[in-house]
């Protein structure tokens, strides 16, 4: 509140100064100081009524099952809002106290006073509206979780059945927690872990979750923490921000109140499953981690139950994968076709990546001549063979 100060000023401008202040809109000024400890205190009920929604939205959506509402999240946002404006408001608090006169009547510079003033009064306003505003009956939903989702597999498929069933039978078993599949680029691992998790589709409430996450060589935790709290609905803006302990913790806390199944796909070196939030899959637990890598020395660090490579197709299975991609029209144009396209698949040594991208390549050439061409370039200059620098060697470059 201002102190009684003696002031020199002629009478009637002492008269004016006054009656402005202790006209109608003069409440900015004379009840400045009230004002401010009513703002004060309703900041105080508001800021108890925010941490009482924030504490109810965290333990609600702490098992992963619910998401808080939008408007929930609107009211936090406005209250942060409205906190910032209360700080710069105060920060001049003290000055504008100081700026009163006349027992705290009058101002020794009104338009400032009033201008302080006024929007002090807004904010009160402000303040008491978004409190009668955070009565929530409901502060969260249920989050719609995808039990599995449908990987994309190329609509030709040859040559792993057989390995599919046995990752599968394997993988499902009692004492397998952790099963890892190896092999070169372009052999087929992913083909064959996507095939697996779209076989749990038809296992639908043998698990609470199926999870896919693509690791590749970066190993970026973050990403993966990501893609995990998207699938469980841990992820929104706030979270985003969490450091990576608190995510983890988070990740963990819903995973262990879970039967999961996890498939890392592309991994280059060990990832630490409880870094990433992950409970290690155990007897007790039922929960599964499976993932495809190009070293079976990354098997032995990720300490696998199970292991099984991935190997090229036999000369049969890689024969028939490539007169599908090449299509039985295109070979039937001319008698000699037949047996040039059994010596192209035959460069591709089995792999799948290769029988795939050159049998799709060779599904338009019709003349003999094209395919005796072909026949040459890929014995003397196998990169220069069409998608071999784009599809195939990338790929291969880091298996040879």
């Amino acid at each position: 509140m201002g102190t009684c100060l003696s002031v020199s000023m002629p009478c009637d401008q002492v008269v004016n100064q006054v009656c402005q202040c202790l006209s109608v809109n003069g409440s900015y000024i004379y009840n400045l100081s009230e004002n401010l400890a009513a703002l004060h205190k309703e900041m105080e009920v508001l800021k108890a009524k925010r941490d009482d929604v924030q504490g109810r939205v965290n333990r609600e959506e702490f098992t992963g099952c619910r998401q808080r509402l939008a408007e929930v999240q609107v009211w936090l946002n406005n209250v942060l809002d409205i906190e910032d404006e209360f700080k710069d408001l105060l920060s001049t608090s003290t000055v504008e106290l100081q700026r009163l006169c006349f027992c705290g009547l009058c101002s020794k510079n009104v338009e400032m006073s009033y201008s302080y003033g006024k929007r002090v009064i807004r904010m009160l306003k402000m303040v008491k509206s978004i409190s009668y505003q955070g009565k929530f009956d409901v502060v969260t939903e249920k989050v719609h979780v995808i039990e599995v989702e449908e990987m994309p597999i190329q609509s030709t498929i040859v040559g792993h059945e057989a390995l599919l069933e046995r990752v599968w039978n394997c993988l499902m078993k009692d004492g397998v927690g952790v099963m890892g599949l190896y092999g070169m680029g372009g052999v087929g691992k992913t083909t064959l872990l996507a095939q697996i998790n779209n076989k749990f589709i038809k296992a639908r409430g043998s698990f609470d979750v199926v999870i896919w996450v693509v690791v590749s060589k970066s190993l970026d935790i973050q990403t993966i923490h990501e893609d995990i709290a998207r699938k469980l609905g841990l992820w929104n803006e706030e979270w985003d921000k969490k450091n990576e302990n608190r995510k983890a913790l988070d990740i963990h806390n819903v995973l262990k109140r879970r039967k999961f199944v996890l498939f890392l796909d592309d991994i280059w070196a060990k990832v630490n499953l409880p870094t990433i939030g992950v409970p290690y899959p155990d007897v007790e637990n039922g929960c599964k981690v499976a993932f495809t890598t190009r070293s079976r020395d990354v098997c032995g660090r990720m300490d696998v139950d199970e292991v099984m490579e991935v190997n090229c197709l036999g000369p049969d299975k890689a024969w028939e994968l490539f007169q599908k991609k090449v299509g039985e029209s295109t070979l039937k144009i001319h008698a000699d076709i037949l047996d040039l396209a059994r010596q192209v698949a035959g460069k591709c040594s089995g792999l799948p990546l290769a029988l795939n991208v050159i049998g799709e390549t060779m599904s338009c050439k019709t003349t003999v001549q094209e395919w005796r061409r072909a026949i040459d370039v890929l014995t003397l200059s196998a990169s220069d063979f069409s998608g071999m620098k784009d599809e195939i060697l990338p790929i291969l470059k880091y298996s040879l």
